[in-house]
C-alpha cells in the first residue's frame, strides 16, 4: 500500500496503514508548486525586514523581541534545540511514524511557507524507517506538541537521535551512513516544524482504530457471556432498538443478536420465564452501553477527520493576499476533549465487562455454573483471580478517565495562558486501551469455559467460532494453572482484530 501526500486531507485508515503496516509514502509532484507561493511570501518578509512572528521575532513570551533578518536561519536552529525538552520513555514507533506522516501533510498544504525539501526529508526518514527518538512526556498541547516535535525535527539538521533497527544512535552518524546531508533550515522552517496538533492527532488516530476494535470485541464477549449465563435473546431484538434509534445501540444489538442466533443453549430456555424474567443490566443493557461507546467513538472520528484536513501551523501564510497571520489553530482543545471522551467511553466497556465476568464466577448469579468455573471448587480456585485482575484494571481505568483537558497550566510567561493538555489525554488513553483489552480477554476466557459447561447443548455458530479461536491458543481449564499468560494470549487475539473478524462474518 502507498499513501500519497498531495496537500489535501488524509484518511484515518491512511495514518493507521503507515504507522502500523508500514505503508510507503509518496509526495505528489504537485506539492512543490502548491508550496511555492507561501514560501515566496516568507522570503519577501525577511528581505523587507517585516515584523513577522517567529520569522523576525522571538517566540512565545519573546514575540515582541526583534531578531535581525540576517539571523533568521540561526533563529530556527536555536528554536529546535531549545524546545527539545521532552523526558520519559521514547514513544512507540507507530506513533512516531504517524507523527512524521502528519507533519509532512501539514507542511505540504501550502500555508506554512517552508520549502518542499522539508516535506521530502520527513517522508524520506519515514520510508527508510529512520525514526527520531521522541520522549513521551513534555507537551501541554497548546502551541502544538512543541517538545515532542522538536525531538522529531532535530534529526533533520543532524542532531538528536534516530532509532535504527531498534537502537538509538546519533542522527549525524545515521544520516551520513545513508548518504543524507543534514538540512540547513531557512526562515520560519524551524517554527513550522514545531507548531501543530499532529502529535495528538497521530495518537488519536491510532487510539481510535484500537478503540473501534474493542467496541466490537465487547459485543462478542457479551454474546459469549449471554450463552454461558443462559441469558435471554429478547433484549437484542431489532424492533426494540428501533424505538430508541441511537446508531451505536442498534449496531451493537445487531452484532450480539447475530452471534447468538441458532443457539441450542438459548433455545433450551427461550420460553422459560421462570428462569429469567429479566437478565441483569450487564447483559440486557449491553447494547445501550456498548452503543453509547460506539457513538462516542463516531464523534471522535468526525473530529479527527476534520483535523486531518486542517491547517494547524502558526503563523499561517495566505499566499493570495501575502499576509502572515498569527492565530491559534495549533491549540489542541478539540482533540483534548475527544481523547478524554474516548478514555471515558472505553473505560465503560471494561466496567460492564467486569460485571459480566463476576456473574459467571459467582455461583449465586451464574445460572448453575460451578463456583469460579472450577472443575473442582474448593480444591481448585478456577478463574477466581481473573476477576481480581479485571477489577484492578477497571479501577485503574477510572483514575485514568479523569479528564486531562480541564487541567490547564499557563506556560511561556503566561503568554500561553490556557493550554489543552491534549497530549496527556492521548497518553493515558493508550493505557486505558491496553487495560480494556485485557479486561475483555478475562471475560472471553470465562465465557468460553462457561459455554463448555453447558454441554451437550451447543452454542450458536457465531459464538462457537469464537470459542474455537480461543481454544486454539488456550485449552479448557481442567485443573488450576496460572491464567496470566492466557489472558495476554486472548488479549492479543482482540488487539490483532481476530475476534472482530469473526463478529463481522
Amino acid at each position: 500500500m502507498q499513501v500519497t501526500i498531495d496537500g489535501g486531507p488524509l484518511a484515518i485508515d491512511d495514518v493507521v496503514a503507515v504507522a502500523t503496516r508500514r505503508a510507503t509514502v509518496a509526495v505528489d509532484p504537485s506539492v512543490p508548486r502548491r508550496m511555492a507561493p507561501a514560501r515566496e511570501v516568507v522570503e519577501r518578509a525577511v528581505e523587507g525586514g517585516d515584523v513577522v512572528y517567529g520569522v523576525t521575532t522571538g517566540f512565545g513570551a519573546l514575540a515582541s523581541t526583534r531578531v535581525d533578518p540576517s539571523e533568521a536561519e540561526h533563529l530556527q536552529v536555536r528554536l529546535l534545540r531549545s524546545h527539545a525538552a521532552g523526558v520519559g520513555d521514547p514513544l512507540p514507533t507507530d506513533v512516531v511514524r504517524a507523527m512524521l506522516l502528519l507533519r509532512a501533510r501539514t507542511l505540504a498544504q501550502g500555508h506554512s511557507g517552508v520549502r518542499p525539501v522539508v516535506v521530502e526529508r520527513l517522508v524520506e526518514l519515514l520510508n527508510r524507517d529512520l525514526l527520531p527518538v521522541v520522549p513521551s512526556q513534555g507537551s501541554v498541547g497548546a502551541s502544538g506538541d512543541l517538545a515532542p516535535f522538536a525531538h522529531l525535527a532535530l534529526p533533520l539538521i543532524g542532531e538528536g537521535l534516530l532509532q535504527v533497527d531498534g537502537t538509538a544512535r546519533p542522527a549525524a552518524e545515521v544520516l551520513a551512513e545513508h548518504g543524507l546531508e543534514p538540512l540547513r533550515l531557512s526562515a520560519k522552517e524551524g517554527l513550522s516544524l514545531l507548531n501543530g496538533t499532529e502529535g495528538m492527532a497521530a495518537q488519536g488516530c491510532l487510539a481510535l482504530h484500537r478503540a473501534e476494535i474493542l467496541a466490537v470485541a465487547a459485543d462478542v464477549a457479551c454474546a459469549m457471556s449471554v450463552e454461558a449465563l443462559m441469558g435471554s435473546a429478547r433484549p437484542f431484538r431489532a424492533d426494540l432498538h428501533r424505538l430508541r434509534p441511537h446508531p451505536g445501540q442498534a449496531a451493537s444489538a445487531a452484532t450480539i443478536a447475530r452471534l447468538i442466533e441458532g443457539s441450542e443453549i438459548g433455545a433450551s430456555h427461550a420460553d422459560d420465564f421462570v428462569h429469567a424474567v429479566q437478565d441483569a443490566y450487564s447483559l440486557r443493557c449491553a447494547p445501550q452501553v456498548h452503543g453509547a461507546v460506539r457513538d462516542t467513538l463516531a464523534h471522535v472520528r468526525s473530529v479527527l477527520e476534520i483535523e486531518l484536513g486542517s491547517v494547524v501551523d502558526n503563523p499561517v501564510v495566505f499566499p493570495e493576499t501575502g499576509e502572515v497571520v498569527s492565530g491559534g489553530n495549533f491549540h489542541g482543545q478539540p482533540l483534548a476533549f475527544v481523547l478524554d471522551f474516548a478514555a471515558i467511553a472505553v473505560t465503560e466497556l471494561g466496567s460492564i465487562s467486569e460485571r459480566r465476568t463476576d456473574r459467571m464466577l459467582d455461583p449465586q448469579h451464574s445460572a448453575g455454573l460451578p463456583a469460579f468455573l472450577s472443575p473442582a471448587p474448593g480444591l481448585n480456585s478456577g478463574y477466581m483471580l481473573t476477576q481480581y485482575t479485571a477489577a484492578a484494571l477497571v479501577a485503574h481505568n477510572r483514575v485514568l478517565s479523569h479528564p486531562a483537558s480541564v487541567e490547564s497550566i499557563p506556560t511561556s510567561g503566561s503568554q500561553e495562558d490556557h493550554v489543552s493538555m491534549g497530549w496527556g489525554a492521548a497518553r493515558k488513553l493508550d493505557e486505558v486501551l491496553d487495560n480494556t483489552a485485557r479486561i475483555l480477554a478475562v471475560e472471553l476466557l470465562c465465557a468460553a469455559q462457561g459455554i463448555e459447561y453447558r454441554r451437550p447443548l451447543r452454542p450458536a455458530p457465531g459464538t462457537a467460532s469464537v470459542l474455537d479461536l480461543i481454544r486454539a491458543v488456550v485449552p479448557p481449564l481442567d485443573d488450576d494453572r496460572p491464567p496470566s499468560t492466557e489472558i495476554e494470549q486472548v488479549a492479543s487475539l482482540i488487539t490483532e482484530g481476530r475476534i472482530t473478524e469473526l463478529a463481522n462474518t
